[in-house]
Order: C-alpha cells, then structure tokens, then sequence
C-alpha cells in the first residue's frame, strides 16, 4: 500500500508537502499540489480514516438513535439526515433503540467507543428518560429531535406541535363541523400532549364543547387508530369530524370506518398530522398537517455541526412551522 513517503518521492517533494496537499492544511501551489495528486493516482494512494481522525481529533462520523417504528415518518427524517451528512462530507452511524432505555445507552457507549463526532437522537418514546452518560460527557455535542423537556443540555429540533394541532381542528371548524373528536397520542408524551392542547384551543376559541366521548388517548400507530374508532363506536353516536393525531392513525381509523360501512368524508371527515408519503394515496386522499420532514433531518445535522465549531454557545432551540395540507378527507357542511 502507497505512503505520502512514495508519493513525495515520484512527486519530487517533501513528505510534509505531500502532507499538506492532500489534508489542504496549508497552501501549496498549483503546479506542486497537480504534481502530488498525480502521483497518489499513479500510485493508488488511499488515505487513512483512522490516521487522519487521529491527528485531527475528529472521525468526520456522526451517530444517530431512533425508536423503530411502523410509522414512515421516521424514515422519511433519517433520508433528509443521510442526505445533509453527505452533502456536508459526515459519515452516519445508524442505530435502533426499539424503546428500550438499556438498549439506548448500550448504544450510545458502542458510538462513543467508535468516536463519533457527535449524536442525533429520535427516541421521543424515551422522552425524560435519566442518561447519565451525557453527565459523563459533557463536552459531546447532543441534538435531540422530536423530544420533549430533557433532562441534560442540548441542542432541540421540534416541530410547532401545539400550532399543528390548532391549525387541523381551525380546518374542521372552518368547513362547519361543531362536532369534533379527537384521537391523541399517547399523552405522556410532548408531541401528543401539545398536539391535543392546540386542539382544544381552537375549540375554546370557537366555544364548542370538546365531549369526552368524542376523545381517545392511542398509540401513534395503524392498530392503535383502528381500536380508537373502535372505541369511539362503543360509547355511542360518532362526531361527525376527527382530528387524528398522525396519518398513521389515520390509516387505521379509515380501514375501520370502511369494515363499520361508513364513508370517509361523506359520513366522517378525518384529518391527520405529518403528511407522510402514503398520506396522498390512501382513499380518501388525506387532509393532513405538513411536518418538513427533511428540514428537520437537515436542520438537526446543521446544528450539531455547528455545535462542533462553536462549543461554548448556549443551547438553542430550532422549530419548524407546520402546514396545512387539503386533500379529500374532509367534507364542508
């Protein structure tokens, strides 16, 4: 295998130039810096990750945790990170915590031990979970997304949860409905929490009542969709729209709706959160509120790297404005 030593040798330099050329440390003129990197192609010069994150105290690698789960959204985040890495010259170590806070901190020693240059993490079904590794390291750049009120010192990438929910009951409210029910997610959890409050907000605000009934707490998943209207159908009547928490549930309470015989929108108008992909193609087409998914997987990486440039800046909180997006799934009376 080559060296800067063979390289400076058929180049005609010194070592430290071959050095400086191919590091770009310091300038070399353009005949030089043509000469070296034609001899390294000539000689098939690879250099070394390890040699090179050695001297320069950094692995140009950043590790990343998230929550396994059926829902595309996370998935749909991880692209716009992957994307951002590459674009800015960072390899992503990828890591599932499956909800499981052992897991999670065996992770994060197994990245550590690789030396990452920093860590994104995407578990918010850990939200307030106490990790004492951060108290370990307290000089490891951390961005958290999609988390509630942590516990150690961060940088936070959220999205306006509280407006999104606002926004998706104002659009119900608007198209006429007074009847409005609501499917959350699991409420111990920010997102959800925030999600449901921006809804009884605007109910509040357009002095409906919110009926108890017409509320379930669920799991951000498919079946938990399907059991909430399942639920909803044992206490009686049915409101005649749903704000459902995430396009997941979504999902599920329209494949309920159509066992039960009931037509989304004519018999029930739905609206959903975060706008994934497959949200545009289920029948109805979905009305949804827009998280910018990529953004946020852009938003985080470019935040954490910025964190490594300028580690002394306090913590800083980025948030994403949500969307409304019209699709078919909710009928004007």
């Amino acid at each position: 295998m080559a060296t800067m030593k063979d390289i400076a040798k058929l180049a005609k330099v010194s070592t430290s130039t071959v050095s400086h050329v191919i590091n770009k440390s310091r300038f070399v003129s353009d005949e030089i810096a043509e000469r070296v990197n034609k001899a390294a192609k000539e000689l098939n010069y690879a250099p070394s990750a390890l040699a090179r994150s050695l001297k320069m105290k950094q692995t140009k690698t950043i590790g990343m945790l998230v929550t396994t789960s059926t829902n595309p959204f996370f998935g749909e985040v991880v692209k716009g990170v992957e994307r951002r890495c590459y674009e800015k010259g960072y390899n992503l170590i990828l890591c599932n915590t499956e909800g499981d806070s052992e897991r999670m901190k065996s992770s994060i020693d197994t990245l550590l031990q690789k030396r990452v240059d920093g860590l994104m993490l995407m578990c918010s079904t850990l939200e307030g979970e106490h990790l004492d590794v951060f108290e370990r390291y307290p000089e490891l750049p951390v961005v958290v997304m999609d988390w509630g009120p942590m516990l150690f010192a961060s940088d936070k990438i959220q999205d306006n949860s509280h407006q999104g929910g606002y926004m998706a009951t104002q659009h119900l409210i608007d198209n006429g409905h007074t009847e409005i029910g609501c499917i959350t997610g699991p409420l111990h959890r920010n997102q959800a929490s925030s999600r449901y409050e921006g809804f009884k907000q605007a109910m509040s605000e357009a002095n409906l009542k919110v009926h108890a009934d017409w509320i379930v707490e669920s799991n951000f998943e498919c079946d938990g969709g399907f059991d909430a209207f399942q639920t909803l159908k044992s206490r009686g009547r049915l409101p005649s729209a749903l704000f459902v928490c995430n396009d997941m549930m979504a999902m599920g309470v329209i494949h309920a709706a159509a066992q039960d015989g009931l037509r989304v929108p004519q018999d029930l108008s739905l609206i959903g959160y975060d706008d994934i992909h497959l949200s545009k193609y289920m029948t109805p087409a979905l009305t949804t509120i827009h998280q910018p998914k990529h953004r946020l997987g852009k938003a985080a990486v470019d935040t954490l790297l910025s964190r490594l440039e300028s580690p002394e800046v306090y913590p800083q909180v980025v948030e994403l404005e949500p969307t409304l997006i019209e699709r078919s799934s909710v009928l004007t009376l």
